[in-house]
């Protein structure tokens, strides 16, 4: 099928387009060159005047695993509302969920998300809610650095080498985008009574510091040719003072490739009255001088959310916050611990005020949005459909201004951000949400609108509202095929899952295999994606991302 869309207002800045007038092409699900003056199309849209981009990615999105059902079972009520209120629907199964997940992000032109915390033992739960998610491209990062079996080897000196074969094993086993590292042996510390795990602390019983597990870990993913690099949830979330804690894991990674996830969480200062204020500036002062790092914010909004971590000494920390008053920890064989803790971010509180207003100063702060993306750390720091707000919040100093009389001023006072009047063009919110994003993940088929990418394809039309315009896209097309029209889902195809299956030796299975027999009561055979699960050909679920 060749399909015209002619005459659109184009931000591509994978392509250095901003705001050019110009034709597109898909053929057959893929962008292409100007077929010609002759040629005939099946279908052409007259775009004139309305803004185009590639379909968005979200690169940090907890949608699927054992924490989100866990919230989905901690607090039907909240699920039953939204459902009701939003889709004037009745309160249903996770498989109702599944849907609405997809379809959110469709009406607001995403097309590619990333669940960042998969546990390799829930492997296949998480690419079996990913199925039953429509539209959507999607991927995971699976978690190592609280599991038994590395922290033996590390503990009996193995080699770095046998250390990527299990990585690699694992990337395989789980079909995995790449690799996520959450408060690198805290989980394991916290199994002996530990409630604070900072970056040089040995975690007992294994003689291994967290910067050791990290170091490790990102040396494997660098070794092997992951191209996403290692995606880290830092130690010391939430503690006042815990920009020094950010600071040196940006140090420790030695000039190498790393990703610092929601990072707001972690630009907290001690000064003031209350022994809490903002450290935006200095994380950013620092984030300048490591060019090897990118970060993504997880800002903060305010409303009624939960919390889902696999950092459960920071969930632990904050379950007297439970808003409702009710919370779930929990522990995965062999393999780390979680939380989820629901709670409710105040207009009137000070923390949350400045929460806030730090994650807005760490955007407008920020030199390079190709390095600094866009996440609220679904749903830690809000739900995602809340992205137009935020993106109103970047685009509209005036709104901005406005909403700030509304908050906590004591904690405004300690920040900077009444004082900046920067605002956003359409070409950085394409470049975080787009061009960056797919080019962080490794998905270079994808984020761009040149010849050879896939047809994802986001139309908007231009309001002043930004909130409202990114809310409902005019048109979405994926792989070439128009899903949303006017903000409403016409069509629901099946995504495909990316991946990475970089090379390891064998005989590391053999070692993984004794492992399993005696300390797990899954099988190994359980425990790695197999396709006969999802009924489908490799070719129709899952896409192999290429190693560096």
């Amino acid at each position: 099928m060749l399909i015209k869309l002619s005459g659109g207002r184009i931000f591509d800045p994978a392509q250095n387009l901003h705001d050019e007038q110009r034709d597109l092409f898909i053929r057959d699900g893929l962008m292409t060159n100007d077929p010609g003056r002759d040629a005939k199309f099946d279908v052409v849209y007259d775009l004139a005047g309305q803004i185009v981009m590639a379909g968005a990615v979200d690169i940090h999105s907890h949608i699927a695993g054992g924490n989100v059902n866990t919230a989905r079972l901690l607090l039907p009520e909240q699920h039953r509302n939204h459902m009701a209120r939003r889709l004037n629907q009745p309160f249903s199964t996770a498989k109702w969920s599944t849907t609405d997940i997809g379809y959110r992000y469709a009406r607001m032109g995403y097309t590619t998300v990333v669940e960042p915390a998969m546990l390799p033992v829930n492997a296949l739960d998480v690419h079996l809610q990913m199925a039953d998610i429509p539209i959507l491209d999607t991927a995971a990062l699976a978690i190592l650095g609280n599991d038994d079996l590395l922290l033996r080897l590390m503990r009996d000196k193995a080699s770095q080498s046998q250390i990527n074969d299990y990585v690699a094993w694992t990337l395989n086993a789980t079909r995995s985008l790449g690799l996520k590292v959450i408060n690198a042996g805290g989980a394991n510390a916290f199994k002996s009574n530990v409630r604070q795990f900072d970056l040089d602390d040995i975690v007992p019983d294994y003689g291994v510091s967290s910067r050791q597990i990290l170091q490790t870990l990102q040396t494997a993913a660098c070794q092997l040719g992951v191209p996403h690099p290692v995606h880290v949830h830092c130690n010391n979330l939430g503690i006042p003072g815990n920009v020094d804690t950010i600071i040196a894991t940006m140090e420790a990674a030695q000039g190498l490739p790393m990703h610092l996830a929601h990072v707001q969480f972690y630009a907290y200062g001690n000064e003031g009255a209350k022994g809490f204020s903002s450290a935006a500036a200095q994380l950013l002062e620092a984030f300048n001088r490591h060019p090897n790092i990118t970060m993504d914010v997880g800002q903060v909004l305010f409303g009624q959310t939960v919390t889902i971590s696999g950092d459960v000494i920071a969930q632990y920390s904050r379950h007297a916050d439970a808003s409702p008053n009710k919370w779930v920890m929990w522990d995965a064989e062999c393999e780390g611990s979680g939380g989820v803790v629901p709670y409710r971010y105040r207009e009137a509180s000070f923390v949350n005020t400045l929460q806030w207003a730090i994650g807005l100063e760490l955007f407008l702060l920020a030199e390079a949005p190709e390095q600094l993306f866009f996440t609220t750390d679904h749903p830690n720091g809000a739900p995602f459909t809340a992205y137009p707000e935020l993106i109103r919040l970047l685009m509209d100093a005036d709104y901005r201004q406005a909403y700030m009389a509304h908050l906590n001023q004591e904690a405004l006072a300690l920040t900077l951000l009444p004082n900046l009047t920067r605002e956003f063009s359409l070409s950085e919110i394409a470049t975080m949400t787009r061009s960056a994003a797919a080019r962080l993940l490794g998905l270079h088929d994808r984020g761009q609108l040149a010849p050879g990418a896939i047809g994802d394809i986001a139309v908007y039309k231009p309001q002043a509202d930004y909130r409202a315009m990114f809310a409902d896209a005019a048109l979405l097309f994926k792989n070439g095929r128009l899903v949303v029209k006017d903000g409403e889902v016409i069509a629901r195809p099946a995504g495909h899952a990316q991946t990475v299956q970089p090379d390891f030796d064998r005989h590391i299975e053999r070692d993984i295999q004794n492992h399993f027999d005696r300390f797990y009561s899954l099988k190994l055979n359980n425990f790695k994606i197999d396709d006969v699960a999802f009924n489908l050909d490799d070719n129709q679920r899952f896409r192999s991302v290429a190693s560096h």
